[in-house]
């Protein structure tokens, strides 16, 4: 493709040749867009289901056909879209619709995948560690014993249910039931502020 650095480097009546083709190509592209944009659009637009996207995508086919080599001259200084393709342009434009369907596709797949049940994900990391250190300072001040302990060796210590029954001397579904009771107390009284 020719461009401007090119027409730099050359000698005058090479650099007149290059300007007349660059302006044939570029008036060239400018007819196609005249002659086949709305039915692009309209492909555009079936396929993606939004004005705006559909858009983009045909400015970017039309972006792709004038950066390339596509258009080929004929003869002295006349481009065309090759013969064998005279759909070509809406064929592009349905690809790149499908690729961008394939993309949103994949993208609601990771969505899914990865969800997030509340904001807190999505908070700063200073609010999440404000938000740990209120939960500790309750646990430590409104928590009764056992309550207390064990939700300490569960989340402090990271110990099993099983384990923290062992350690002190509890059945494991005491020791669960103590530590359920603990968590929808403090989901409690945090759910309210």
């Amino acid at each position: 493709m020719i461009d401007m650095r090119t027409l730099e480097n050359c000698d005058s009546a090479s650099a007149n040749q290059a300007r007349l083709e660059l302006a044939e190509r570029k008036q060239f592209i400018e007819q196609l867009f005249r002659q086949n944009y709305s039915e692009m659009i309209h492909l555009a637009s079936v396929l993606l289901g939004d004005d705006e996207e559909a858009e983009d995508v045909v400015q970017d086919v039309f972006l792709r056909v004038a950066d390339s080599d596509i258009l080929r001259p004929e003869g002295l200084s006349v481009a065309r879209i090759p013969p064998k393709n005279d759909n070509y342009l809406l064929t592009a434009v349905r690809n790149v619709c499908l690729n961008r369907i394939r993309q949103m596709h994949l993208h609601d797949k990771v969505k899914r995948l990865m969800p997030l049940e509340d904001d807190s994900a999505l908070q700063p990391i200073d609010k999440r560690m404000e938000r740990l250190d209120d939960i500790a300072t309750y646990v430590d001040e409104q928590l009764e014993e056992p309550h207390r302990s064990i939700f300490h060796l569960r989340f402090d210590d990271d110990l099993t249910v099983s384990e923290i029954a062992r350690r002190l001397g509890l059945n494991p579904n005491t020791a669960y039931k103590y530590l359920m009771q603990s968590i929808q107390q403090i989901r409690h009284h945090f759910g309210k502020h």
